[in-house]
């Protein structure tokens, strides 16, 4: 109580104070440009990874703009040690994502190499993936995916050098016959999730679904 009130919970944007619960304050939060991407529609991710992989269904909850209040989320939850964001914005996915009766069987975010994850102390999709799953009933694994090298941030890659990259990962056990959510922060090329979602398939007769924070297309 008493760090409360000496450091009182901020809105991220305008800096007025605001419920520890909360990340922005309600003016602000109606700057914030949700997607409304039905996750069963067609959709700009949908149409993208399709040119690179079969793909299921695809959901982003927000707009990335370079410019805008999502930015500052997005940089708040894997820069600034604010992992908590990463619930809050799977409590606003919950509110505009209905899986209906077509869950997927299991839930893998992208993972961090171990020293990137050592640098930064968390991986800012594991709190999000988990509120997620205990929300709508779904495992997740944050194992099944391992980041075989470790690169620079594609936040501090320009565009040129994001679509020449290509990550390599690789599944760490048996998987077959499975319909799996791949979660991850950002989707700008379709580089990293295309990457796994090929690794995936190629383990056995899985589905690949997508589902990220933000989409910059």
């Amino acid at each position: 109580m008493i760090l409360d009130l000496l450091f009182p919970n901020r809105c991220i944007h305008c800096n007025k104070i605001i419920d520890p619960e909360l990340l922005v304050c309600g003016l602000c939060f109606n700057q914030i440009h949700f997607t409304h991407y039905d996750y069963f529609e067609n959709n700009p991710i949908k149409e993208k990874c399709n040119l690179f992989f079969p793909v299921e269904n695809t959901f982003a909850l927000i707009q990335f703009e370079e410019e805008g209040l999502s930015r500052k989320i997005i940089h708040d939850l894997k820069y600034r040690s604010r992992e908590k964001v990463g619930k809050i914005l799977a409590g606003w996915a919950t509110e505009r994502l209905d899986f209906k009766n077509e869950k997927p069987d299991l839930l893998a975010s992208v993972p961090l190499h171990p020293r990137k994850l050592k640098e930064r102390g968390y991986n800012q999709l594991h709190l999000f993936t988990e509120t997620l799953s205990a929300f709508y009933n779904i495992p997740f694994d944050h194992r099944l995916i391992k980041r075989n090298h470790y690169s620079k941030a594609q936040a501090l890659k320009d565009k040129k050098h994001r679509l020449e990259s290509s990550n390599t990962f690789s599944v760490t056990q048996a998987v077959t016959g499975k319909h799996i959510l791949l979660i991850d922060d950002v989707f700008t090329t379709g580089n990293t999730v295309s990457s796994i979602a090929w690794e995936i398939l190629n383990a056995g007769d899985n589905r690949v679904s997508v589902m990220v924070m933000a989409v910059d297309v």
